[in-house]
């Protein structure tokens, strides 16, 4: 964006997003990193100017719905104005989203590294890659990274927040591209092309391929030789952008965004995807808690009071009744109530406590750190997302 805080530590999103070209949105599943990624680019797009494009993997329906969209995919496209206008505000710049399609990005990966016409139309009509194209190979954390490559390289956007493919080892999406080039210069690979390329199989693996032949067929097996054989012809391309894809992962114009909840299993992750980003040299930029119970759960005069209405409801009620007139004037119904609420402020607290512990034992934890409440409904629009986007921001 326009860099006016480079020169100073970073102390906010809204400073990230001012001074860096990618922002990645990373976690495991279900923890909200789709929308905070949504929001995090809404909120740039509002203040700071510019073109902002939000790349997301799998996003629920109601997210484009969120953007004021019907539908979005593979293609980029343009938050309208009437979204922003519904939501009572006047961007600087302009919102732009896109959802990866594996299978289209694949297609277009080919047509970019192919030789040649006839190769990259023998690999597009091959049974096996067509059948497996959305699976091969981690294909998802890989083709993330490279349609983030080649949106960024293009030049069309300010800013990009990609929003990653969750995953339980965050591992899987780093190590994507290199995955791909070794898969493309491994043994594996020279061994299924070997017996097609030329009709010389070794006597210890005949037996394997003559009962191969057997149950698979003969055409199987040479669909698949066929898809390897032409896959190899495209290593150059691949390697070199998968080089390119790391070098652009650990730049200076990118930095991660974590995202977690407090619960154990996703904040033990998130300590784990913190420390593996600092050991590779990557910029980690933020740390975003979502779903956290606010503070007064832990405020010594709510403890008392709900201890009191816990335990002596049936005390202070008829003062209460007496202070709040005829609508409450069943005190046996109000104590019952009272002790309700007590009681539920107190199991929350119990909450509230292992989340302060939770987060007091995330020693990675980055300068900027945004803690987000419970909404009390689901974020179904381009306002919620800015309300969202407002509690990250600043």
């Amino acid at each position: 964006m326009d860099g006016s805080a480079a020169g100073g530590p970073l102390t906010s999103i809204e400073q990230l997003c001012a001074s860096k070209e990618v922002v990645v949105s990373t976690g495991s599943g279900g923890v909200g990193k789709t929308t905070s990624a949504a929001a995090i680019a809404a909120m740039a797009a509002t203040h700071l100017g510019g073109k902002v494009l939000v790349l997301t993997v799998d996003p629920a329906k109601r997210l484009a719905s969120a953007l004021g969209l019907e539908r979005f995919g593979n293609v980029e496209t343009r938050v309208p104005d009437e979204a922003f206008a519904a939501a009572g505000v006047r961007p600087e710049g302009e919102l732009w989203a896109a959802m990866l399609d594996t299978k289209q990005s694949w297609d277009d990966l080919v047509r970019m590294h192919a030789p040649d016409a006839a190769t990259r139309d023998a690999i597009l009509v091959n049974p096996l890659y067509q059948n497996i194209t959305g699976k091969f190979v981690q294909s998802h954390d890989y083709v993330a990274m490279e349609r983030l490559y080649e949106i960024h390289t293009s030049g069309r956007y300010d800013l990009i927040v990609v929003d990653t493919p969750p995953t339980r080892n965050a591992v899987d999406f780093l190590d994507a591209p290199d995955r791909m080039a070794d898969f493309f210069s491994s043994r594996l690979l020279r061994w299924l092309i070997t017996p097609y390329r030329s009709r010389l199989v070794s006597f210890a693996s005949k037996p394997f391929y003559s009962v191969a032949d057997r149950i698979l067929g003969t055409q199987f097996l040479e669909d698949v030789a066929e898809f390897f054989m032409l896959f190899q012809t495209m290593y150059d391309g691949f390697v070199e952008r998968a080089r390119a894809v790391t070098t652009l992962l650990g730049g200076p114009q990118t930095t991660f965004v974590v995202v977690s909840t407090l619960e154990v299993a996703p904040a033990r992750e998130a300590e784990f995807f913190l420390k593996l980003l600092g050991e590779r040299g990557y910029h980690v930029g933020a740390l975003v808690l979502n779903k956290v119970l606010p503070e007064l759960f832990l405020d010594r005069p709510g403890t008392a009071a709900a201890k009191v209405l816990s335990h002596q409801s049936a005390e202070v009620a008829p003062d209460i009744a007496a202070r709040l007139g005829p609508p409450a004037d069943d005190v046996a119904r109000l104590a019952t109530v009272l002790r309700e609420v007590g009681e539920s402020f107190l199991n929350y607290q119990v909450v509230a406590r292992r989340e302060a512990e939770q987060r007091s034992e995330l020693s990675e934890r980055p300068k900027v750190t945004a803690t987000v409440p419970y909404f009390d409904d689901d974020i179904h629009s381009l306002a919620g997302l800015l309300r969202l986007g407002d509690l990250l921001w600043r």
